[in-house]
């Protein structure tokens, strides 16, 4: 299933810029466009993303998140 960043947000408790950020960021690296550029999120990355939010509590700083992406 596809999700518009509007429904993730809702979805997560995050909000549409903190998403945008982390895409920006290269926290999301399997986030997809459609035709219009729109970023459509799936359920794997929304899974990704309740990861992200733990690592997160743990104190990890996105720099250090995103090496571990890597």
């Amino acid at each position: 299933m596809a999700y518009s960043i509007g429904q993730v947000a809702k979805i997560t408790g995050l909000t549409t810029h903190t998403l945008r950020y982390y895409d920006k960021f290269g926290l999301l690296p399997s986030v997809g466009k459609n035709s219009a550029g729109l970023r459509r999120f799936t359920d794997d990355d929304l899974r990704w993303l309740n990861i992200l939010e733990c690592l997160k509590s743990t104190g990890s700083q996105l720099k250090d998140i995103k090496h571990y992406i890597d």
